[in-house]
């Protein structure tokens, strides 16, 4: 069984990344392999709407036809268990490479049959991580969760299961002074990631087990 995980974060060992370790920590106890793919070191664009994947007869028909950083990773989607995706939320949505990511990940699987269908040969679990500077009660304000659900739908016609994590009101830097942020209290976000982001953390590494555990 193998677990992939996509960091969409340009951090290496930040909020997005921890939970994504954890949650593949979790994973490797029921006996998966594990894979953490840092997107910012790959070189890669999104979806150029060449339409080879949907070509009937054509020789990219299902896949993507670019040829990139990104081609062998896509292929060993095709042989994961588990995606976890660790998106970060820039500006009410994904990272720049994670959105370009999904827009190769998603579109040569997605056909336009209606209702819409699925060229995944098979059904795996998929899940997100999401971390956000933002509070629960904001995100629902500002609407981040009417496009979370659309991308979870997604996932769920391509592959056949998704489910989503959030972790709030992340800590962002290591010394609050040194950045102009005065709309944040540094104590109190010191104190929230004392407290509560160790308890997302053992949720990630709960999901983890979870998920490959499920039958």
């Amino acid at each position: 069984m193998k677990a992939i995980a996509f960091n969409g974060s340009p951090r290496k060992n930040r909020n997005t990344a921890t939970l994504l370790e954890k949650a593949l920590e979790g994973a490797a106890t029921q006996g998966a392999e594990p894979e953490l793919i840092h997107l910012y070191d790959l070189d890669y664009k999104g979806c150029i709407s060449c339409f080879a994947c949907k070509t009937r007869g054509g020789k990219s028909y299902g896949r993507c036809a670019v040829e990139d950083d990104l081609t062998p990773v896509l292929k060993r989607v095709q042989e994961a268990d588990i995606l976890f995706f660790g998106f970060p939320i820039y500006f009410g949505t994904a990272t720049g490479e994670m959105r370009s990511f999904m827009e190769r990940l998603l579109f040569p699987f997605s056909i336009y049959t209606d209702p819409p269908g699925s060229l995944f040969a098979r059904k795996i679990r998929t899940a997100f991580i999401y971390t956000m500077n933002v509070t629960q009660e904001m995100m629902k304000e500002r609407g981040f969760d009417h496009q979370i659900a659309i991308t979870e739908e997604t996932l769920m016609r391509i592959f056949g299961a998704s489910e989503s994590f959030y972790s709030f009101d992340t800590y962002q830097f290591d010394d609050y002074s040194k950045v102009f942020a005065v709309r944040f209290d540094p104590d109190k976000k010191a104190k929230r990631r004392a407290e509560v982001f160790p308890q997302d953390c053992e949720k990630a590494f709960d999901m983890g087990v979870r998920l490959t555990g499920m039958k």
